[in-house]
């Protein structure tokens, strides 16, 4: 093994033979070999797991990638489990070429102290490497890390929505797309709520018109007042095909909200019923919307 020599006078016969008849762990269709240069006992608490790690990486990031890049049978990454049982940190690597491809080897030198950060980067970049040639540092493993993670990624898009609500940093643009994209399919955030709660307001068609009090805009509850105006009715038809719309994919409860609001616009246009029964449909929608932010995402 490619450090072997370094602990080889340390070591008896006996132990030297141990470690080179260790098996080596292949993971990831071939792209990611383990060597466990270090004893027994070591080799069977940390080879495993530091395989398991370095290959999840690897897939999240070639099944983050369209089209998918092919890694099948191609070693990319030669890892070394190293035999440092106190708190060292380092995780060194070095790129080799072989033939015309090149690949990577870390040494991991104390696998249970081990920076994972640093490995996790190193890891990254082995693969930009070997499949790309494409060297990285570890701003960019980082941020390409983060784009291939799916939480990462639903975090990251989601904190720069909630930036450009606060701080306005970034076009309008951008935050008109980040407002209505899906960032979690199934899963509402706090914000997503905020932002279809923002929805709830009824507004003419058309700039010169005004509902019969003069006013440009009213809240649903407002509405109730004027539920015998032709443009509030009209205007409730029209708004109730569209808060399912804004309520859809992200979560059961926002959705439940969205069709109760639904509910409450169709039978504030029919003209019908009295301004307490309104209320009653409102008020259950609201409930709706309540729980749905109380089980709703923090960010």
């Amino acid at each position: 093994m490619i450090f072997c020599f370094l602990v080889l006078p340390a070591l008896t016969r006996a132990e030297i033979i141990e470690r080179m008849r260790a098996p080596v762990i292949t993971q990831a269709e071939g792209f990611v070999q383990v060597f466990a240069d270090c004893p027994d006992d070591m080799r069977r608490e940390f080879q495993s797991p530091i395989a398991r790690f370095a290959a999840d990486t690897v897939h999240t990031l070639r099944d983050s990638i369209s089209p998918r890049p092919e890694i099948y049978r191609r070693k990319g990454l030669v890892i070394y489990v190293g035999d440092v049982r106190t708190n060292l940190t380092t995780v060194t690597a070095r790129a080799v070429t072989n033939d015309t491809r090149v690949f990577t080897r870390i040494y991991v030198h104390s696998p249970g102290y081990a920076d994972l950060q640093k490995f996790r980067l190193e890891v990254v970049k082995a693969f930009f490497r070997n499949v790309y040639n494409e060297e990285l540092g570890d701003v960019a493993a980082n941020a390409a890390w983060r784009r291939a993670n799916p939480d990462m990624r639903i975090y990251d898009e989601r904190k720069a929505l909630e930036e450009w609500y606060t701080t306005g940093y970034g076009s309008y643009e951008d935050g008109f797309r980040l407002m209505r994209k899906i960032v979690k399919p199934g899963f509402a955030s706090r914000r997503d709520v905020l932002i279809f709660a923002s929805r709830l307001y009824l507004y003419p068609p058309e700039f010169d018109l005004k509902f019969a009090n003069s006013r440009r805009c009213l809240s649903f509850k407002e509405a109730i007042e004027f539920r015998k105006d032709p443009l509030v009715r009209l205007v409730a038809f029209s708004r109730a095909n569209f808060l399912p719309v804004f309520g859809g994919g992200r979560g059961d409860h926002l959705y439940s909200a969205a069709k109760a609001y639904r509910i409450f616009l169709l039978e504030l246009s029919k003209g019908e019923k009295t301004a307490d029964e309104l209320k009653v449909i409102l008020d259950e929608a609201e409930a709706l919307l309540h729980l749905a932010y109380e089980k709703s995402d923090s960010l």
